[in-house]
C-alpha cells in the first residue's frame, strides 16, 4: 500500500465516520428528550433526584411551591434580600452552593440579586414562556429546582441580574 492511497483512504473513512454520526434529518428528538439529555449534562454535578413526596418531607409548603412548582415569592418578603454577611447561598433542596455574597448587589426588585453563580456548571438556565414575555429560568443544576430568572440588565462585570427567590435559597454565613 503505498502513502498516497493510505492518507486519502484514512482522511475518507474520517470523514465517513465523522459523517455517520450526524442526525441529518433522520432522527429527532422531542423536547422532552433533549430536556433530559440536557440537563444530564451539567459538568461536575452529580443529579439528586427524588419524588415530590419526598421532596413534600424535605421542603415547607412555600419552598415547595417554588421550587418544585415554580412559584415565585413575593417582593420584598424574604430576609436574604438584605443578608449583607459574606458567605454562600445554597439551594434550599440539595445544598449545592449557588452564589456567593461577593456578588450580591441590591437591584432594588425586592428579590436577592446577583450578577454571577459562584460556577457557572452548578445552575442551568432554560427558556421561560410561561407569562407574555420570554424569560430565562434559572435552575439548580444538582436537583432542578426552580431559583428564579436572569436579565440583561444588571451591573457590571457580567451585565447579569439573577433575580432569585430567597425561600429557594439557604444562607450560609461565613462559607466561602
Amino acid at each position: 500500500m503505498n502513502r498516497r492511497y493510505f492518507l486519502s483512504s484514512s482522511i475518507a473513512l474520517g470523514t465517513l465516520l465523522a459523517c455517520s454520526k450526524l442526525p441529518l434529518g433522520r432522527t429527532s428528538l422531542d423536547d422532552k428528550t433533549k430536556k433530559d439529555i440536557y440537563s444530564l449534562k451539567a459538568q461536575g454535578v452529580k443529579k439528586v433526584t427524588r419524588t415530590n413526596e419526598e421532596w413534600k418531607r424535605i421542603l415547607n409548603p412555600n419552598q415547595y411551591r417554588v421550587t418544585r412548582e415554580k412559584g415565585t415569592e413575593a417582593p420584598f418578603s424574604s430576609p436574604l434580600n438584605e443578608e449583607h454577611e459574606q458567605g454562600i447561598f445554597e439551594c434550599v433542596a440539595c445544598e449545592l452552593p449557588l452564589f456567593s455574597s461577593a456578588a450580591k448587589f441590591d437591584s432594588g426588585t425586592g428579590w436577592p440579586s446577583f450578577w454571577q453563580p459562584i460556577a457557572k456548571e452548578n445552575v442551568r438556565e432554560e427558556v421561560d414562556t410561561s407569562l407574555s414575555e420570554t424569560r430565562t429560568e434559572v435552575l439548580c443544576a444538582r436537583c432542578d429546582s426552580h431559583i428564579g430568572h436572569v436579565f440583561e440588565d444588571g451591573p457590571r462585570p457580567t451585565g447579569l441580574r439573577y433575580c432569585m427567590n430567597g425561600v429557594a435559597l439557604k444562607f450560609v454565613q461565613g462559607k466561602v
